[in-house]
């Protein structure tokens, strides 16, 4: 099958919100899909405001499949962890074509709040 997406794309907006109020935890998840045959190696590098960027962030997505890294358990080869209730932006890269979406789950509040959007590809 074709591989559609790009291989570098940008996430401008996320944020781990602490807070959860009920039995749904706040998160957020990059979802990613592979259309191509050959599976995809991703890496992430964050960015902050206030301190240096983390990298070494690793995920895998199958050929022809789908993949939603939450960002609540994923840990940096270094054994870091995403931050709590700090912003920040995502460099995500792959080795192959992927089409990248992120959401985000707040449940601070007594009603539940979900946001999603597309990142933004870069031109490879």
């Amino acid at each position: 099958m074709k591989a559609y997406g790009k291989k570098t794309w940008l996430i401008g907006d996320a944020f781990w919100d602490s807070h959860s109020n009920g039995i749904y935890p706040s998160h957020e998840s990059i979802c990613v899909l592979n259309t191509s045959d050959r599976d995809a190696h991703i890496t992430m590098t964050l960015f902050f405001e206030d301190r240096e960027k983390k990298e070494g962030f690793d995920s895998f997505c199958g050929a022809g499949k789908t993949h939603h890294i939450r960002m609540d358990k994923i840990v940096s080869r270094g054994g870091e962890k995403v931050p709590l209730d700090v912003p920040y932006a995502v460099l995500l890269e792959s080795d192959v074509p992927l089409v990248v979406q992120y959401s985000r789950c707040d449940t601070a509040q007594d009603a539940l709040t979900l946001m999603t959007t597309m990142a933004y590809p870069v031109d490879d």
